[in-house]
């Protein structure tokens, strides 16, 4: 009564009658025959017969309206399902005799009744905190529960307050974690709407879907779909850190002048590996991405065993001579430009061809502007190369940090969604957006101008790439002036 905030009067079960019986089927002739005598209190009848809680509990519930007008709780179940009720779900583990009041029956347990036990122990191996299992557990098993239907009239029970998010994970994992909307009723709703029982729930979903969002946790209500979530960024964290620990074991390679066949051989690795407890070089990467390890102390160990076998190599010496080789490196200009035999040169990325690291290039010494520099395969080039005495040898610096900016266009066949489309696959690389500008002609082309912000040549060929899969593109070119 404190709980629910409930007075006296609407406690419906302080008297109650339970009638066991032989079958399914009595058990809803005994359900007719008291309806028959007692007149039913609407929105007081539940058949956990035909919709089984979770827990296995089977059993109908309907409250009376007696002769002075006091309501009472009648439950009807047959012996088998009392058993379950009374005795809980290891008592109907395998084929077991019982007796009641002197009546022997023989119980037998179906596999798919095993299911929730099942699951229960999966929730136990992936929660390492026994508090926080406890507490999923009296919440599975005492919450009331919600029962919506697929489009094929499939019953699903879920925990009151549940989303279709809950609902698509206990279908299966690959549904939730590919869903991008969904209809209850026959109607869009957000996929965070609380489900009431009834509903008919069907999952939109999409091949290409990025996964769920970390904001799902905070609606989800069942242990399933947290679970399924929280997993599937175990497994992408991963694949990011592995990546990550690549990228920093690489550039500490680079630091100290060695490659990676000269360290990274088989008899190296197995040591290395062996001394850090990792089963796998994925290990050893996802460690160094996740900052459990770093590279400096990874390379240190290979290090070590290359000693071994080049003792009368020093390797302190030749570290050194790299590192100093690359100090004499002729300094890159502001935009990542070296000048040959200049240091600190003014250089100009020139705008009528906007060159990317990676693009082959020609520097012209202008009057009193420092070098501009031009993609060989410029328009202008060929004006500029008449006066040779202006020309001068230029590289992009390998090392550098600098972002660019590069204008692309877009063509398609215009359509709802489109530039929506081409935003969101642009997000799914490095390339920034600074300027979007569309029109559409009369013959429904879409021409979309997109200026973006890459670091080099190859963001820009990952972008181009990435919008082409977009349906109705079909040109994707970058503009030379």
């Amino acid at each position: 009564m404190q709980r629910d905030n409930k007075t006296l009067d609407q406690i419906y079960d302080l008297f109650a009658l339970r009638i066991l019986v032989h079958s399914i089927k009595d058990c809803y002739a005994a359900l007719g025959i008291v309806h028959e005598m007692y007149n039913p209190m609407p929105g007081r009848f539940k058949d956990y017969i035909a919709v089984p809680k979770p827990n296995m509990y089977q059993s109908i519930h309907t409250t009376l309206l007696g002769d002075k007008g006091t309501p009472f709780e009648v439950q009807i179940r047959t012996w088998d399902m009392h058993r379950v009720a009374e005795f809980g779900i290891a008592a109907h583990w395998a084929y077991k005799e019982a007796n009641y009041f002197g009546k022997k029956t023989t119980v037998k347990v179906e596999e798919d009744k095993l299911a929730w036990l099942r699951e229960s122990l999966e929730w136990q191996k992936e929660m390492q905190d026994p508090q926080e299992f406890l507490h999923t557990l009296k919440t599975e098993l005492f919450e009331d529960e919600v029962y919506v239907f697929t489009p094929k009239g499939e019953i699903k029970v879920l925990p009151r307050r549940a989303t279709p998010i809950d609902f698509a994970y206990i279908i299966h994992a690959e549904i939730g974690h590919h869903m991008t909307g969904c209809k209850i009723n026959s109607k869009m709703m957000p996929i965070i709407t609380p489900l009431k029982s009834g509903d008919i729930v069907e999952i939109i979903t999409s091949e290409n879907s990025k996964g769920p969002s970390r904001d799902w946790l905070k609606f989800v209500k069942s242990t399933t779909a947290k679970n399924k979530i929280l997993s599937w960024f175990k497994k992408a964290q991963k694949a990011e850190n592995i990546e990550k620990g690549k990228e920093l074991i690489e550039k500490e390679l680079k630091r100290i002048g060695f490659s990676h066949a000269d360290l990274f051989k088989n008899e190296y690795m197995e040591i290395m590996l062996d001394k850090y407890k990792y089963k796998n070089l994925e290990e050893m990467y996802a460690a160094v991405g996740f900052g459990a390890n770093s590279a400096v102390k990874v390379i240190a160990r290979l290090l070590q065993e290359y000693r071994k076998e080049h003792e009368e190599e020093n390797i302190e010496a030749k570290i050194a001579e790299l590192a100093k080789a690359k100090q004499k490196r002729p300094k890159p200009s502001n935009s990542g430009i070296i000048v040959k035999g200049i240091d600190n040169c003014l250089v100009k990325l020139s705008k009528c061809c906007n060159p990317l690291p990676g693009d082959e290039i020609v520097g012209y010494i202008t009057k009193g502007r420092g070098v501009s520099v031009h993609r060989k395969d410029c328009v202008n080039i060929g004006d500029l190369l008449s006066e040779e005495n202006r020309m001068i040898d230029v590289e992009w610096y390998q090392e550098n940090d600098t972002s660019y900016q590069v204008d692309i266009e877009i063509d398609a066949n215009d359509r709802t969604g489109l530039l929506m489309d081409i935003l969101k696959e642009i997000g799914t690389t490095k390339a920034k957006i600074l300027g979007v500008n569309t029109k559409t002609t009369k013959e429904s082309i879409a021409i979309i101008d997109v200026t973006l912000e890459v670091d080099n040549l190859e963001e820009l060929q990952k972008a181009k790439k990435a919008i082409r899969k977009v349906n109705s593109v079909y040109e994707v070119k970058r503009k030379k002036g």
